[in-house]
C-alpha cells in the first residue's frame, strides 16, 4: 500500500513532510492555494546555504515553497526559515538500481501528490531524476540548474567514462521539451551540453552563480602578523586541495612566513573526498592547520589575507563570491568557474590546474606585498557587488520561471 506524505507543523515555525494523514490540500490552482514550487538537491545543506533567499522569495510572492533533499544537519534550518521540507533518501554515489528506482517513484509520488506548477533540481542526479518525475507527472515549467559539472564529466577514470555516456544518453532524451530550460553558470558548461547534443541551445541560460550576500559579506582590514592563506571548500581532490598543501611545502622551502588554513569538511559521499585521516595527519605535521566545518564564514574570511582555490573546474564557486564580497585578493585556476570571478592580475592571479609550483609563486607574490593584496581586494569587492549581488541573481532566475509560467504573481 503506497505511503501517503502530508506536512506537520514545526517547532522551528516551517514545516516537515511525514507519513500518514490526509492529503495536504487540493489540487494546485483550485479553490484558491497557491501555485506550489518543488526545489530539489542532493543535500538540504546546498539548499539552505545557497537557495533560501530565491526560496523565500518565492514564499513572498505568495507561492508555497517545498525544499526536497536528504536529511542532514541543515533540514531543520529549511523548516525553521518557514519552508517546508520533503526528507528525499538519495545515495549520491551509490547505483543500486533499487534505490534509484525508489528515488525517482518518491520523486514521482511527490508531484503528482503536490501539482507543483514548477520545479527546480540542482545538481546531476536530482536533473536527471527530478527532470523524468516531473515529466511524467506532468509539471508544467522545469528547470535545472548545472552548477558545475561534476565528479562525472570532470573525471577521466573509466567508472565516470562509463557514467559519463549514460548521462549523455539520458539528457538528451529527458531534456527534449519546450517546458524545459536548463540554467549554466559558465559558457564553457553550457558549451559541454550544446555542443555534444545533449540540450538544444534555445533552452540553455546563462547566470553565473547563486549570488552572494554583499550585506553579510563584507571588507575588512587585513589582520596583522603572517599572511594567511585560506581554501574553503569541501575537502575533495578536485578542489586541488593535494595541490595547495604541496604548494605549501614549497612556500615553506622558500621560508615564507604565514600559514596554509583549510575550512571545510571531507565529503564521503564523494569518489575524490579527501579522508579526514589525511586531513589530520597534513594538520598534525604543521603543513596546514585543518579547521573543519565551519559555519562563522564572514569571520574566517576576515581573518585571511589571501584566497585560494585552485579546483580542476567549477560552475561559479561560491567561495570566490564571498571572498571577492569581503575584499579579498585570490589565487585560482585558470578554469572554467573560476574565471568567471577572478579576472588575472586585477582582483587576483589566475595558474595552471595541477601545478603546485605555479601556484606557490602566485601565493608567494602576494604574501610578499600587502599593497597589491589591498588593490586586489578593493577590485574584487567591486565585481562582487555589480555582478554577482545575490538580489540581481534571483532576479534573473525569477525571469526564467516567468518565461515558462506566464507570470510569477499567485
Amino acid at each position: 500500500m503506497p505511503v501517503k506524505t502530508v506536512f506537520r507543523h514545526h517547532p522551528g515555525g516551517g514545516r516537515e513532510a511525514g507519513n500518514g494523514g490526509p492529503p495536504a490540500g487540493g489540487r494546485n490552482g483550485q479553490g484558491g492555494r497557491p501555485r506550489c514550487a518543488v526545489y530539489v538537491a542532493n543535500t538540504s545543506w546546498y539548499l539552505y546555504n545557497f537557495r533560501l533567499s530565491l526560496m523565500q522569495r518565492m514564499a513572498n510572492e505568495g507561492w508555497r515553497v517545498i525544499a526536497a533533499a536528504p536529511r542532514d544537519g541543515y533540514s531543520s534550518r529549511l523548516t525553521e526559515s518557514g519552508i517546508l521540507y520533503y526528507p528525499l533518501p538519495m545515495s549520491r554515489k551509490g547505483m543500486n538500481p533499487l534505490a534509484e528506482i525508489a528515488l525517482l517513484l518518491r520523486l514521482y509520488r511527490l508531484y503528482a501528490r503536490e501539482h507543483p506548477a514548477l520545479a527546480h533540481h540542482f545538481t546531476m542526479k536530482p536533473v536527471i531524476y527530478g527532470t523524468i518525475a516531473a515529466r511524467l507527472a506532468g509539471v508544467a515549467a522545469i528547470v535545472n540548474a548545472v552548477t558545475g559539472l561534476g565528479y562525472i564529466f570532470s573525471s577521466n577514470g573509466a567508472k565516470a567514462r562509463v557514467l559519463r555516456g549514460v548521462v549523455s544518453r539520458a539528457m538528451r532524451f529527458i531534456m527534449d521539451a519546450d517546458n524545459i530550460r536548463v540554467i549554466f553558470q559558465n559558457p564553457d558548461d553550457r558549451d559541454v551540453f550544446v555542443s555534444g547534443g545533449l540540450l538544444d541551445p534555445g533552452r540553455a541560460v546563462m547566470i553565473r552563480g547563486s549570488g552572494v550576500d554583499v550585506d553579510k559579506f563584507t571588507p575588512s582590514p587585513e589582520r596583522e602578523g603572517g599572511p594567511v592563506v585560506l581554501l574553503c571548500a569541501r575537502m575533495l581532490r578536485s578542489k586541488g586541495v593535494e595541490e595547495l598543501v604541496e604548494a605549501a611545502r614549497h612556500l615553506r622551502k622558500m621560508n615564507m612566513p604565514g600559514q596554509i588554513v583549510l575550512a571545510g569538511q571531507s565529503d564521503p559521499g564523494n569518489p575524490e573526498a579527501i579522508s579526514e585521516d589525511q586531513l589530520r595527519q597534513w594538520d598534525e605535521e604543521g603543513i596546514v592547520r585543518w579547521l573543519g566545518h565551519r559555519d562563522d564564514m564572514p569571520k574566517i574570511y576576515a581573518g585571511a589575507h589571501i584566497i585560494a582555490l585552485p579546483s580542476y573546474r567549477e560552475g561559479v564557486p561560491r567561495t570566490l563570491l564571498e571572498a571577492a564580497a569581503c575584499g579579498r585578493a585570490i589565487v585560482a585556476t585558470d578554469v572554467p568557474g573560476c574565471r568567471e570571478i577572478v579576472r588575472h592580475g586585477e582582483n587576483g592571479l589566475l595558474v595552471p590546474a595541477r601545478n603546485p609550483r605555479a601556484l606557490s609563486l602566485a601565493l608567494k607574490t602576494l604574501m610578499e606585498d600587502p599593497c597589491l593584496r589591498l588593490r586586489m581586494g578593493a577590485k574584487s569587492r567591486e565585481i562582487a557587488v555589480s555582478e554577482f549581488a545575490q538580489e540581481h541573481v534571483i532576479d534573473l532566475t525569477l525571469e526564467v520561471y516567468a518565461g515558462l509560467c506566464g507570470s510569477l504573481p499567485h
